[in-house]
């Protein structure tokens, strides 16, 4: 249990953590939702990939207010710390209170987007607030497609004002959003066999705080990939014919990877100069990061000699193929003061099977063309690398709009409740909203909840005291439904 008020939607926030919900494995959380609208004879309909709504009808005398529909994705990021023993398919998060955050113990928390589930099942439960018609829509997949979105069908639900609530700074009200893709380049290599002669080691890349490759890409993160592609490329000014087996990094395509991993050899008269390369390289960054990552971590170690290394014609091409791949920002807004507008993320790099490195980035723009153009530049490095180079279909952005009847009902109540002006903001994170604009061209949006940090980490936390500011003004909006 979570006591903390309000008490009806920690609960069932609580309850959704007992629920393992990964990306593209939510059939356990589809038949929560299921459940839940039974139990409490909610009419409810699914569609073919997961996605659920579910309606209640109007409190008395709110008959007259114009339908709205409350949105939140029902997956969630599932990353943790190395050290720690967690299967997402089966175990239940650990959650914990810390200087007024709720986090979990050592793994992601999933209050993106767990706390918006959350509210509309308390909204839905609940006998006492009031609200004209209301729909709650459920979707699959948001964390590593987008899929539930996509596939969501016309007439899937009727309501012509949609609150969604995937925000993470209270106080902020979010009516536009970046579009994104991802672009992934494969290399191909041959298995040498490893010599004999040649001392091998683990070089790890640890420590780093991770974060949403959207929401967090400003801040200037520590990035793993980078970060360890860097001191690969150090090594050919300092060691002679130095051979890699092995190197993995970061996880999801919508998270700055916090990990990376590398199997070197060097000649054994050479080892020495590369634990002295190490240990300066390592203060570099220490130094360089200090502001946001202070606790990032270059080590390296001994290890047991590997069957296999890669050839040296693909490791070179793969190691300046990575220093050279943008990563960060890439443009701020113009239009919008401190957006940032165009971005990309070095998110993974991992070895397969028959022989493939797979690397994932991903691309997000608040204008379609930037979006491009920087998809473009990541395609062309890994080209000229010789990687064989592909793309994910990508998504739209949400342009805003800055008269919507919603937005500026949700101005007057946040004002009304606590005596200042919300801010009105774009985010460089992409939202579902343009997917659902696609769809049902004169829905009215905003987006809005409560604060979060270091989303997509295992250091993920929600702040207490705003998650009830942010359910008072939900409540408030709610009643505030203008009339049809």
């Amino acid at each position: 249990m979570i006591k903390q008020e309000p008490q009806i939607l920690f609960d069932y926030f609580y309850e959704i953590t007992q629920v393992p919900r990964p990306s593209k494995k939510e059939g356990k959380i589809i038949a929560y939702l299921e459940n839940f609208a039974k139990k409490h004879n909610l009419e409810y309909k699914k569609d073919e990939v997961g996605n659920i709504v579910i309606k209640k009808p109007a409190t008395p005398g709110m008959e007259d207010r114009k339908s709205i529909i409350m949105q939140s994705h029902m997956d969630m990021v599932c990353e943790k710390n190395s050290d720690v023993t967690f299967d997402f398919e089966n175990d239940a998060i650990r959650t914990k209170i810390v200087d007024g955050w709720l986090m979990a113990e050592g793994t992601t928390l999933g209050a993106d987007n767990g706390i918006g589930c959350a509210a509309e099942l308390a909204v839905l439960a609940s006998n006492d607030i009031e609200h004209g018609p209301i729909e709650c829509l459920f979707t699959v997949d948001e964390e590593t497609g987008l899929t539930g979105a996509m596939a969501l069908k016309e007439g899937f639900f009727d309501s012509e004002i949609l609150l969604n609530l995937d925000s993470e700074d209270e106080g902020e009200m979010f009516v536009g959003c970046a579009g994104g893709m991802g672009t992934f380049a494969d290399f191909t290599y041959e298995k040498m066999y490893a010599c004999p002669e040649m001392h091998y080691l683990t070089v790890d890349v640890k420590g780093l705080r991770g974060g949403h490759s959207g929401g967090d890409i400003h801040v200037g993160l520590g990035n793993a990939n980078k970060i360890l592609a860097r001191f690969l490329y150090g090594l050919y000014d300092i060691v002679d014919g130095w051979t890699l087996a092995s190197f993995q990094g970061g996880n999801l395509h919508n998270a700055i990877p916090r990990e990376a991993k590398a199997i070197i050899g060097v000649p054994m008269s050479q080892k020495e100069a590369v634990a002295v390369f190490a240990n300066t390289f390592c203060a570099d960054v220490r130094n360089e990061l200090a502001a946001v990552d202070p606790d990032v971590m270059l080590t390296i170690g001994s290890t047991e000699k590997p069957e296999f290394v890669i050839d040296d014609t693909t490791k070179d091409l793969l190691i300046s193929s990575l220093i050279a791949c943008p990563h960060g920002v890439i443009g701020m807004s113009h239009a919008i003061e401190g957006l940032v507008e165009t971005s990309t993320n070095l998110a993974s790099v991992k070895m397969k099977e028959n022989n493939s490195i797979l690397i994932e980035t991903s691309q997000r723009s608040s204008t379609e063309s930037l979006k491009q153009m920087v998809g473009q530049m990541v395609r062309a490095t890994f080209e000229i690398a010789g990687a064989y180079v592909y793309e994910r279909d990508g998504y739209p952005g949400w342009a805003p709009n800055m008269n919507s009847e919603i937005l500026k009902i949700a101005e007057e109540s946040y004002e009304s409740l606590f005596g200042k002006k919300p801010l009105v903001k774009a985010i460089h994170a992409g939202l579902e909203c343009g997917l659902f604009k696609e769809k049902y061209p004169n829905l009215d949006m905003i987006s809005f909840g409560p604060t979060m940090r270091d989303v997509h980490s295992p250091v993920e936390k929600l702040e207490l005291s705003t998650v009830d500011l942010w359910w008072k003004h939900l409540l408030d909006i709610l009643r505030r439904a203008p009339k049809k």
